[in-house]
């Protein structure tokens, strides 16, 4: 078998995690959507595969990370699918943020055929897909872990075995409660202090040494404070992600009331043409409540 790593999905994040691979000297083999999206792993010694088939025909381990669930189960186990190829003894590891249950569920279809699963969504945005810093919460077998961890090693700084399939979506989904409602909560701050008459960045500057500090206000303090909101990380998979919270919640009998509050929000900037921008634009809905822009 080859010891090429198949990657599929060059987009905000997977381009710079492909290119962190790149750079620690592993061979790579790719795939996304549109191939204009590949050229900078191509220029670097990337090899295109026009399928994720066929990107299975060459590589023994494959990441994926792709926006959702349909996109998952389409590269994992559609007609040109890794499975349609892959060998016994493939790893797969799904980077993306999708809902529990069909992670286990192409895990089960990946085990028929010989081939290990292991689910690895990240926390830490681009920034942190850039630097090589993200935060790996993974599910999958003791031997599956053991197999992705020294390529984990190379995309992130914490990476931590959370269980079995299926439990690193589910902890990623506890991950994206705390973002959402942390962006929202600094959103408010910003906007009571400044229309109090305080300058935003110098509540940051205090809150940021505090209880209350937190990576948001670091990460995205630009974004806030000059309303830069090119993504990072859109609204559309925030909201996407928040969903799949909602949905765990009803299964399990949790209720997510400020979840639940903050998903809304999301969606009233979906709806006002918001959702390609980055997730910090929440800071929008409550300045318009407010009637008033920090800084202003």
């Amino acid at each position: 078998m080859a010891n090429k790593i198949g990657f599929i999905g060059l987009g905000i994040m997977g381009g710079p995690m492909a290119n962190n691979l790149l750079g620690a000297g592993h061979e790579l083999v790719v795939n996304t959507l549109r191939r204009s999206r590949a050229e900078e792993q191509e220029s670097r010694g990337a090899q295109w595969a026009d399928s994720p088939g066929e990107v299975a025909e060459q590589a023994d381990t494959i990441i994926t990370m792709l926006p959702d669930s349909p996109q998952v189960s389409q590269v994992v186990g559609g007609e040109q699918g890794i499975l349609s190829t892959a060998r016994e003894g493939t790893l797969v590891i799904d980077m993306s943020t999708i809902a529990p249950g069909v992670t286990t569920e192409l895990a089960r279809a990946a085990a028929e055929k010989g081939v290990g699963m292991v689910d690895a969504p990240v926390s830490g945005g681009d920034i942190g897909a850039k630097e090589g810093t993200l935060s790996i919460m993974a599910g999958g077998s003791e031997q599956d872990f053991a197999r992705a961890k020294p390529l984990l090693e190379v995309l992130g700084k914490t990476i931590v075995h959370v269980g079995a399939v299926g439990a690193g979506q589910v902890v990623k989904a506890c991950n994206q409660i705390v973002v959402a409602l942390s962006i929202e909560a600094v959103a408010e701050a910003l906007v009571l202090g400044s229309k109090a008459g305080v300058e935003p960045a110098r509540i940051l500057d205090v809150l940021s040494g505090g209880l209350a500090g937190n990576r948001v206000m670091q990460v995205r303090r630009e974004n806030f404070l000059s309303h830069d909101f090119k993504p990072g990380f859109r609204i559309d998979l925030h909201h996407k992600d928040l969903g799949i919270a909602l949905a765990a919640g009803r299964e399990y009998g949790v209720p997510l009331p400020v979840t639940a509050i903050v998903d809304q929000m999301l969606q009233a900037l979906r709806m006002r043409g918001h959702g390609s921008e980055d997730h910090s634009a929440l800071l929008r809905v409550i300045e318009d409540s407010a009637q008033h822009e920090i800084g202003s």
